[in-house]
């Protein structure tokens, strides 16, 4: 008995010191992690090849060992995601054991050959670039309020995207981007007065295409679904702007892929959001809820919780009209600095009258080292040291079918 188990200690022991980043671990890199970890990209260094790699080795190893890279929040007992970063135990092992036993090169034939990624995009190459029309002047200090710059689409004809991804032009100053998509204006409208850090239209009618934040990834719909871009569209950006004592400049852009062929779905994306929520001083677990009841049949395709800095955990049900209910996703440990989005593997069917029902929990308290501030009371607010509380989502519906019929929003009114 005892031999066996030395045998078997000896075969493990073997298989540690055998891996390699050539036949083990690039395999796993490229799956998983080099679509940040590469230049332009997010992540802070390159590991792309074995001599970018092999310094980082024991950072590696805590990493995948904590659980903190690659960057994945669900709780694995609610819901199964199609774009579910998570390592597997094999390759949590593999990696620590290249780690712990010398993080060796290995046979270099051995390596899969490098993934081949386009210089700037995670979306392949775009069909149409749109960037901001002139650069921004981004000052060294201060707070900037959000800032709204739209780009003519000069579409002359509706335009269905499959894909769609937020390039920041200077990710040190760049906190976030919003593309919203404004339809043509009416025969008689108004010209709208420039727009300075101000909202100056209801952007009720704004239609949001795609988001960049810390950790986001682009919109990917797979065929047969798209977004929809009218004819006479203009691309609006909704960009905060976050000094660092440094000025500089910016001229962000979006990238879209159209369909290749008129989609059998429309996406769009919506929210149950609260916006009248007061979380007390020091309050180290406040509670608050949203809804949202759709109007219309419609079919769940991605989950995207947003609050900030004192976001602690949040959580998506739904309420059929019979009275069911299910937990679709609990992020137990929220982080403003890897903002996911969570796509489900079997997109949903909701019948009408299905409620989306979020909810959230805010560490206002001087335990949370994130908190800019335990000793006063928040509210919405749009600067990082506020909050929000938004479940957005995108559901997808029958394309020829007008959106504002399909869908009202039912908000709380307080929390």
């Amino acid at each position: 008995m005892k031999t066996a188990i030395a045998l078997g200690l000896t075969a493990s022991l073997a298989t540690v010191f055998a891996a390699t980043f050539s036949k083990d671990v690039a395999p796993i890199l490229q799956k998983n992690c080099q679509g940040c970890h590469r230049p332009g990209e997010a992540a802070p260094m390159s590991l792309l090849t074995y001599q970018e790699a092999r310094p980082w080795a024991k950072a590696i190893r805590e990493a995948v060992i904590l659980k903190r890279m690659p960057p994945w929040y669900a709780d694995p007992h609610f819901g199964k995601f199609a774009n579910d970063r998570s390592l597997s135990q094999s390759d949590i092992d593999t990696l620590v054991a290249w780690a712990d036993g010398g993080a060796v090169e290995g046979d270099p034939g051995k390596a899969p050959q490098p993934a081949r990624f386009v210089d700037g995009w995670n979306i392949g190459t775009p069909d149409l670039v749109l960037e901001m029309v002139d650069e921004y002047q981004v000052p060294a200090t201060g707070t900037i309020k959000y800032e709204y710059f739209s780009i003519p689409t000069k579409f002359t004809e509706d335009k269905w995207v499959q894909m769609a991804e937020v390039r920041p032009g200077n990710r040190a100053l760049v906190h976030h981007v919003i593309a919203f998509v404004k339809p043509p204006k009416k025969p008689g409208e108004a010209p709208e007065p420039k727009q300075e850090g101000r909202r100056n239209r209801d952007e009720s009618d704004r239609e949001f295409l795609v988001g960049y934040a810390p950790g986001s990834m682009p919109e990917i719909m797979e065929p047969g679904r798209a977004k929809l871009i009218k004819a006479g569209s203009e691309i609006v950006f909704q960009l905060h702007y976050t000094t660092n004592g440094t000025a500089g400049v910016d001229r962000s852009k979006v990238g879209l892929i159209f369909a290749k062929e008129p989609p059998r779905e429309r996406v769009i994306t919506l929210s149950a959001s609260n916006n009248k929520f007061v979380i007390p001083a020091g309050a180290a677990n406040h509670e608050v809820e949203s809804r949202f009841e759709l109007r219309s049949d419609a079919t769940l395709t991605m989950l995207f919780p947003h609050m900030h800095l004192r976001g602690k955990d949040f959580e998506y049900r739904i309420a059929l009209p019979g009275g069911e209910k299910q937990t679709l996703l609990k992020v137990p440990n929220y982080s403003f600095s890897w903002q996911l989005s969570y796509n489900l593997a079997q997109p949903m069917q909701l019948p009408k009258g299905t409620v989306i029902e979020c909810t959230a929990h805010f560490d206002n308290s001087a335990n949370n080292k994130y908190n800019p501030d335990a000793t006063n009371e928040v509210r919405w607010g749009d600067q990082s040291w506020e909050e929000m509380m938004i479940g957005f989502f995108n559901v997808a519906f029958d394309a020829n079918a007008d959106p504002k019929t399909l869908f009202r929003e039912k908000k709380t009114s307080s929390d």
